[in-house]
Formats: structure tokens, sequence, C-alpha cells
């Protein structure tokens, strides 16, 4: 097993994991950088980080807003990936990037996902990425030793047994129909969902989109082994700017908290 393979696998090993999300370089990439390693004193297990690209299909208002902010910036892929080496020389949770597919090929595939596996780089998301067009993708991740994380939603039904047999890393399990954004109440039921997946794999899972407060982190990490939080976090860097962190840090703890009842 390779090393960012057992990064997830230790992660998902010692109880409920919390994984927080942030897009590099909003407000600027040094608040990023400190926001990071504030996650992490608090108690983050994996962190998520959103390579801004100008048409996030999957996010809604609060992330599209920083990511186009991050581009205005001028924030590249070369930046973030020269923050992820910053980051690397002290952050050893693991490290996993979110972003759209034409991110990737627009730096071309296996360069894009050789300097992955070279700066640190656990797994990939590509909300954009249809399971069934994976294989554009998957062989270089796998030669690279770079996860490429499957993503289930409510619409997945008959395809979550599929989904769930091929799945490496952890599972992302969409809480609900639509974009990322912060919901007053997560009304999917998604018990069914997650023991067809229990039935099919033992790779962990992680329900994210719309989780935002301590509580619904506490319900969802019920179910399943690990909750993501994005919009909640954007908000936090909308609000403070350059002075987020400690407040992020804040946000993290209290959400770790509540999942590890």
């Amino acid at each position: 097993m390779k090393n960012e393979e057992l990064r997830i696998k230790n992660a998902f090993a010692n109880g409920k994991v919390f994984i927080p999300f942030i897009t590099c370089g909003y407000p600027d990439l040094e608040t990023t950088a400190a926001c990071v390693r504030e996650m992490v004193k608090n108690g983050a297990d994996i962190i998520e980080l959103g390579i801004p690209f100008s048409d996030p299909t999957a996010e809604g208002v609060v992330i599209q807003e920083a990511n186009l902010k991050a581009l205005q910036g001028g924030v590249t892929t070369d930046k973030v990936f020269e923050l992820v080496k910053n980051l690397r020389q002290d952050v050893t949770v693991p490290l996993i990037f979110m972003t759209y597919a034409n991110v990737v090929f627009g730096y071309g595939a296996e360069r894009f996902i050789s300097i992955c596996a070279d700066i640190g780089i656990d797994g990939i998301i590509l909300p954009d990425v249809p399971f069934e067009e994976k294989e554009e993708f998957l062989p270089l991740c796998q030669k690279y030793g770079v996860n490429l994380i499957s993503m289930i939603a409510p619409t997945s039904e008959n395809r979550i047994a599929k989904i769930s047999k091929d799945s490496e890393g952890f599972l992302y399990i969409v809480s609900s129909l639509g974009v990322t954004g912060t919901r007053s109440k997560i009304t999917t039921n998604l018990e069914p969902i997650i023991k067809i997946v229990r039935e099919n794999t033992d790779t962990p899972c992680a329900i994210g989109f719309g989780i935002s407060t301590p509580e619904q982190a506490a319900e969802m990490s019920k179910l399943a082994d690990g909750v993501i939080v994005g919009s909640a976090i954007i908000k936090i860097l909308t609000k403070y700017g350059k002075d987020a962190a400690p407040y992020v840090g804040k946000f993290v703890k209290s959400i770790k908290a509540a999942i590890s009842h």
C-alpha cells in the first residue's frame, strides 16, 4: 500500500473524521496556508483544497464567489502547487485536491497528476467527471499513486454498488441534490445509500454538501465515517478576510468536538 493510501486509511482509523474544505487563494494564499495550519492544530483529519476554476458547476454562490476572487487575485494551479509544497514542510495530514476536469486537462493530465504525487497530494476529487468517464484519469492516478475519490449522490441509485466497489481512498457522499452551500436542514434519507455502500466496500465514506453546524455534523457522523464542511468555512473567510485563521480554527474545533462523542 502506497503512502497516500496509508495516510488516508490511517486518518479513518481513529474514529470519526473531519474534512474541512478551503478555496486556495481566497482571500490570498498566505491566508490559505495560515488557515490550513489552524485547521490541523484544531483537529482536522484530512484537508480538501479547492483549486480555483472559473466555472465550478458543483458549487453554490459562496464558493463560486471565492473561486472568482481567488482567480482575480492571480491564483494559478502552479501557485497552488507551491502552496502545497510549503504546507508539506510541517503538515502531515492527508491533503486532497477538489477541482474540475478542465483544470487538469488544461495543465496536462499526466503532468498535473505526477506533480500531485511529487508534492504529497493524497487524492483528487473531480465533481464534473461522471463515474463512467473516470477512465480518462484513473490509470494516471494509479500510475502515480494518487487516489481518485468518487462521489455518490442521491441520484446515483442503481450505480451506488458499482461506484462503491471501484472506490479508493474514501467515498464522498453528497447529502443533497443541487450545489454546495449551507442548508438549514438535510432532508435526504441517506441511510439506504450508506447501507448499499457498506454492503459493497470497506472504503470509508464521508458526507458533504450542506453541513454547516456542529449539530448537523454530529447527526451525519452517526451515519458515515466522516463529514465534509466547505461553505461554512468560506463564509468565515468572507467575514474576517486575512484575519480569518483563528476563527476558522475555532470552527474546526467545534465540529471535531461534535463528531467525536
